[in-house]
């Protein structure tokens, strides 16, 4: 921005850089579908979440890169599909030697780069090993879990006093305490926002809760209508509500970008108006497409918008980066879209990369293309780019969706239309919209065998 400033003798020109906005995601764990009030949920009340959708945009064919833990989060910060970056598979446990590679540049590492402060506050995930460390990963502060509290991954710190809640790289308390681990994560995150209320800031905000073993304060515990699990999305919504709090008490909530998601889903709609089906770890839409909200109206995100646009996790990393005025660097080839258009109310959906509407338009190009003949009449890189390529929780490509259409590939091909039956009980008989959705699974496998970048793995191999 250019400010003029006018004297008697003669114009003065003054160069004001616009500040870059803050930006925090907040990700939560297992969360399902209809698990918010604004998402048709009945059992539980989330009055500070559903002021937040009323007051910004609420996706409601939102996906997480995969229905389980780990390639959930490395989709949201490499900005590629799981698979792209060798951590499609399962989750990264106590044991395991893979994380992040340390040639992947992270959204932290991005953004760091041009002068955010950037902490990492809650479930990692990622890997165990230093190299894959959030302070590794682009990340200036850390505090919370490297791992899960279920018993699959507790068993290998039996001898050590339990899962540790660590702060940087030093234990603030072992063992972690499921219960309190909603408010603390908080209290952590706010204290960070506080500390760096006078520069640009990225807070990326997993918590742990809800995945198994649930945990809740004794404030929440039998306040929902739904048992524990009720009680802890109730009391998600009241922690929520005090970073909300927070930004408006320091006058920062004009230049703060807010997006809230869940990793994956959780299981199937309760009633006869909420047909969604399936279960984490599947590719059924229960398994995957999760409640998502983007707020910012001082940054003109549209508010009180719905949106049905298929939008992926993957998107807020070109988004992100738009918003903080950083170029995705040149060579990176990643698979989010960026979507700022369509949160500022430009455009209705999501543009094609070369309108370059936004700063980051354009990165979907990077993506090879070069279809052979059988394909190359059926499908166009402008629907290829747009559509979403479902993976299971071990790697496989399971589904693909375009537009309202979804194809099952396996153990047959069936399609949806999921506008019609997001239930997926009617497959649907229409041989040219299932054979341009299967050209673009071939094309996608053949992306990904020439595509595919290692994970990292412990000790790297040169």
């Amino acid at each position: 921005m250019i400010v003029i400033v006018f004297t008697n003798s003669s114009a003065q020109y003054t160069i004001a850089e616009e500040p870059k906005p803050n930006l925090i995601f907040i990700l939560v764990d297992d969360q399902g579908y209809y698990d918010l009030g604004c998402y048709g949920g009945k059992e539980f009340d989330t009055p500070r979440i559903d002021r937040m959708a009323q007051e910004g945009i609420l996706f409601t064919d939102y996906y997480a890169a995969a229905p389980i833990c780990s390639p959930s989060r490395a989709g949201i910060l490499t900005g590629c599909y799981p698979r792209r970056v060798g951590l499609a598979t399962w989750v990264q446990r106590a044991d395991s030697r893979k994380g992040i590679h340390p040639d992947e540049l992270t959204l932290a590492e991005l953004l760091k780069s041009s002068g955010y402060a950037t902490a990492c506050i809650g479930k990692w995930h990622l890997g165990y090993l230093p190299p894959f460390l959030p302070r590794q990963q682009g990340f200036d502060h850390y505090f919370g879990l490297l791992h899960n509290l279920d018993p699959v991954e507790v068993v290998y710190f039996e001898n050590e006093g339990g899962v540790p809640l660590m702060r940087n790289e030093e234990v603030f308390k072992q063992p972690a305490d499921p219960a309190a681990l909603t408010e603390v994560y908080t209290d952590e995150a706010i204290s960070f926002i506080r500390e760096n209320r006078d520069r640009p800031f990225f807070l990326y905000l997993p918590h742990t809760m809800a995945h198994n073993p649930l945990g809740v304060t004794d404030d929440f515990r039998g306040k929902s209508r739904f048992g524990l699990y009720g009680d802890v999305i109730q009391c998600l919504d009241h922690h929520v509500g005090r970073l909300f709090d927070t930004l408006q008490e320091l006058s920062i909530d004009d230049r703060t970008l807010v997006v809230y998601a869940s990793d994956n889903g959780r299981g199937p709609g309760r009633t006869a108006d909420q047909p969604i089906r399936g279960n984490k770890l599947t590719t059924l839409e229960g398994g995957i497409r999760v409640p998502c909200i983007a707020w910012g109206p001082g940054l003109g995100i549209k508010a009180g918008q719905t949106s049905s646009q298929l939008i992926h996790a993957m998107d807020w990393y070109p988004t992100f980066a738009t918003f903080a005025g950083v170029k995705v660097p040149e060579g990176r080839v990643i698979d989010g879209r960026d979507i700022t258009p369509l949160l500022e109310g430009r455009c209705e959906t999501v543009p094609s990369a070369t309108a370059e509407l936004s700063l980051n338009a354009s990165v979907p190009l990077r993506r090879p293309w070069n279809p052979p003949g059988e394909w190359e009449q059926i499908v166009s890189r402008e629907e290829y780019h747009q559509a979403f390529f479902y993976h299971g929780s071990l790697g496989s490509l399971a589904a693909v969706r375009w537009e309202n259409w979804k194809l099952q590939l396996n153990p047959n091909f069936q399609l949806f239309d999921l506008e019609e039956d997001p239930g997926e009980t009617k497959p649907v008989r229409n041989p040219e919209l299932i054979r341009k959705l299967r050209g673009m699974a071939i094309l996608f496998q053949e992306e990904m065998r020439t595509g595919t970048r290692p994970a990292g793995e412990s000790p790297l191999s040169k």
